[in-house]
């Protein structure tokens, strides 16, 4: 099945899912991504503990939610939209007024048709979404407030995979799992990861070891980084935040805090060559879990790579960032655009020439016998290659000199491996 497609059906699954930041709806999240990723390891902290500056919110779980008018109409239905309920919300079982109801309903009135996400993690309230054209209906008179709710002690689940490589530095794939129906900027996330697991899992040789992790999103992170905080400063060397991949709008990349990392360099290398015109973002336009990864102190060098970046498009935190707006072909953009970036951090090597001066490239049969423009390209391509293997250029840095694709390179490169032009002597670099 072709990737993309297989990608949305996942999506499509676990649409209805009602997930938070803890609760039932993240682990049955997690359970399902497990029949994807079967050695993926679900774990959790309590309620109540410390990471950091912050401690784990008690776990909220929702088992109903309606508004209903005086002659028994549900106008407000949480089975049909979990956007409907503001997260976090507490119980409430009461007849109130239009008027007091009012207070307690959110809606967009620039966005009349949608229904708005809203939460309250850290402070007590209760609190029903709706799209602004079904406000503006609700007639005067008597409403039944029913909120069916618990918070209480519980756990924060997340969950990790750890796939060994040659050597022991790590790769960083994180993603969330802390929304409710939304695909862009929930779902996409998820799927996009899995499906990048099931290539890493598939190759025969990896160079670096991937350590992948679904997490709610900034206690989340914030948690796993309490958690593993000396290894993930001695052992990372590279990875991304994966989020917004779903979309066929654009490309876009938000750079790690320090930037100039082989994550921002080769994200920037995979994305010039899959959109010359994708869109740039600085470290100020921060917003997801990079915010974490790159804190002062923390200092990861994680990226992201995103098709239409959170807080970027219209359909933002609304029921409009549905299943229609996210598509096979956008998911599949997002996941090619990362794979080339992790491939790119990967194959990046350092080589040296093995002759003093240029080599005789005839010999070797690496020189064509006729001259077109096409072999004319490649013979300089390669020789400019040639120049840069001193040993001090690893092949993105000779890629971003020259110009040239980097799995452009990586081809030539592997034909002056074959013909002893030139010498691997070291396997990558993350500097």
């Amino acid at each position: 099945m072709n990737i993309g497609i297989e990608m949305h059906n996942w999506a499509k699954d676990l649409w209805p899912i009602n997930r938070s930041l803890t609760g039932d709806g993240v682990r049955e999240t997690l359970n399902y991504l497990k029949n994807i990723i079967p050695n993926l390891k679900v774990l959790s902290v309590p309620s109540g503990a410390v990471a950091f500056d912050w401690k784990v919110p008690d776990e909220w779980n929702i088992r109903e939610a309606y508004i209903e008018d005086e002659y028994g109409n549900k106008v407000v239905n949480f089975h049909d939209n979990n956007l409907h309920v503001v997260g976090y919300s507490e119980s409430v079982d009461q007849w109130m007024t239009l008027k007091e109801l009012n207070s307690h309903l959110y809606s967009l009135p620039d966005q009349p048709q949608a229904i708005p996400y809203v939460t309250s993690y850290y402070e007590k309230r209760w609190g029903f979404c709706i799209s602004h054209e079904q406000k503006i209906l609700l007639k005067s008179g008597k409403y039944h407030v029913v909120i069916d709710s618990s918070l209480g002690f519980g756990e924060l689940n997340f969950a990790e995979l750890v796939l060994e490589g040659r050597e022991s530095t790590e790769v960083l794939l994180s993603t969330y799992i802390c929304h409710p129906s939304m695909a862009n900027n929930e779902l996409s996330g998820p799927v996009v990861t899995a499906g990048l697991v099931r290539w890493l899992t598939s190759l025969k040789d990896r160079k670096y070891t991937y350590r992948i992790v679904f997490v709610p999103e900034t206690i989340g992170s914030i948690v796993y980084i309490n958690k593993n905080f000396e290894h993930l400063k001695k052992s990372t060397i590279a990875g991304y935040n994966i989020t917004c991949v779903g979309d066929e709008r654009c490309y876009s990349y938000l750079p790690s805090r320090q930037g100039g990392t082989i994550s921002d360099r080769a994200a920037v290398q995979s994305l010039k060559y899959i959109d010359p015109q994708f869109k740039l973002y600085t470290w100020l336009d921060r917003g997801s879990d990079e915010r974490q990864y790159c804190a002062p102190g923390v200092d990861l060098p994680i990226a992201t790579i995103m098709r239409s970046k959170y807080g970027e498009y219209p359909e933002y935190h609304t029921s409009l960032d549905d299943l229609d707006l996210v598509t096979p072909q956008g998911l599949e953009g997002g996941y090619n655009a990362i794979k080339n970036a992790i491939e790119i951090i990967e194959k990046n090597s350092y080589y040296l020439c093995n002759t003093i001066c240029e080599p005789q490239l005839g010999r070797r049969g690496l020189y064509p016998n006729i001259s077109t423009k096409n072999i004319d390209n490649k013979v300089k391509n390669m020789m400019n290659l040639i120049s840069y293997c001193d040993g001090k250029h690893s092949l993105l840095d000779i890629a971003e000199i020259t110009n040239i694709p980097f799995f452009d390179l990586h081809l030539i490169s592997s034909e002056l491996l074959d013909a002893k032009v030139i010498s691997l002597i070291n396997s990558g670099s993350y500097e």
